[in-house]
């Protein structure tokens, strides 16, 4: 249920890398809320300059006293840069946390409530300690909470029970799987979700439990592979993956959906699509929450080419350069009216179960979907 009060004067903040992103959402509420929306929006203006030295400060535009106000942040937009003693740096991970934390210092707890949407969860890869390491991703919710920060919204965390380390707190995973589906249905022609020729497919045991959920909620089987790597060796910060290895049922002739939380360099998701079509996989469609592309898409150019994938699904929460989405196997997953959705309802002191867990939506999407291809022939 939605009351009709607001918890506060809603008011959306982006700062540097997701400023695209927030306009899209700030317009998607405006459309939302229709005659009852601001006549200006709902962005509020924000900066974190910096002396030559390279250290900055975070500066907000106007007040935010009383305020419901949502933090917008992109940690591995890698495309903004800043000068220190005259050299160009690309602002990494920890720099946009480093400006989170000024942004929210310069509210100094003025705002009635504090939720901050992060939807590559910073160093969620290193939810979980193996020997002598640090706990990056707790130590960045409690440091956010100990802020005066009231919840925090992500996508597709790589491990959601990180969201341990402050139990007392709200921390949404919201997964994009209703928007992949959907996007999936408007791109892709000749296509008959069911169990003869359709199969979701996990890259690896990480993937596992979102491949269950969408074979289950779209009534398809599933498959997997389980990557056997080489624990004697530690390259680029993990072990070397030697193979993957599928179990399930035969692939001749299936479509398969391939699903993972991220794609960094690709590497292990394009060998797993090659051995698809070694299974004579028919088509393959990748969908990925989050694209970071960190060695860029030549190799995936030489994929495609090859014939190894059909289209890759990207939601548009992070930022990715333009070259790869102007490339004719990319789609763009738009979830800005998602995000609009859980701010409005949330602004509003209303549940959002039932738009976080979309079983009843997918399911009659698909229902939908169906009839209206049997009445196409």
């Amino acid at each position: 249920m939605t009351n009709n009060a607001e918890v506060g004067r809603l008011a959306v903040l982006s700062l540097a890398g997701s400023q695209k992103l927030a306009e899209k959402v700030n317009q998607a509420l405006v459309t939302r809320r229709g005659v009852n929306a601001s006549a200006d929006g709902y962005l509020t203006p924000n900066c974190c300059p910096r002396f030559g030295t390279g250290e900055a400060k975070g500066q907000i535009g106007h007040s935010v006293r009383g305020t419901d106000l949502y933090i917008l942040v992109d940690v591995v937009n890698y495309s903004i840069t800043y000068t220190v003693c005259g050299q160009k740096n690309h602002m990494s991970p920890d720099d946009h946390f480093q400006d989170l934390k000024r942004i929210i210092a310069a509210c100094g707890r003025k705002p009635h409530k504090i939720t901050v949407i992060m939807p590559f969860l910073y160093e969620g890869r290193q939810h979980h300690r193996s020997g002598r390491e640090s706990l990056d991703c707790a130590l960045m919710l409690q440091e956010l909470v100990n802020m005066g920060v009231d919840d925090i919204i992500t996508f597709d965390a790589h491990d959601p029970r990180v969201q341990n380390a402050i139990p007392q707190n709200s921390f949404e995973n919201v997964m994009p799987t209703f928007q992949f589906v959907r996007s999936l249905c408007e791109t892709v022609d000749e296509l008959h979700l069911d169990k003869d020729s359709t199969m979701v497919i996990s890259p690896d045991e990480g993937a596992t439990k979102r491949a269950i959920y969408l074979a289950n909620v779209a009534g398809l089987n599933m498959g997997t592979f389980y990557k056997r790597r080489d624990y004697t060796r530690v390259i680029n910060g993990r072990n070397p993956i030697i193979a993957h290895e599928f179990l399930g049922p035969s692939l001749d002739g299936m479509d398969c959906i391939v699903i993972d939380d991220m794609i960094s360099s690709g590497e292990s998701m394009l060998d797993v699509c090659r051995q698809l079509k070694e299974r004579n996989a028919k088509r393959i469609f990748i969908f990925a929450t989050f694209g970071l592309f960190t060695n860029g898409c030549e190799k995936f150019d030489q994929a495609y080419e090859a014939g190894q994938f059909d289209k890759l699904f990207v939601t548009n929460v992070n930022y990715v350069p333009d070259e790869i989405r102007s490339r004719p196997y990319f789609v763009s997953v738009q979830m800005q009216d998602y995000i609009a959705a859980l701010i409005d309802t949330l602004n509003h002191d209303g549940s959002i179960s039932s738009l976080i867990d979309p079983v009843l939506r997918i399911q009659n999407y698909l229902a939908a979907y169906r009839e209206e291809n049997q009445q196409n022939g």
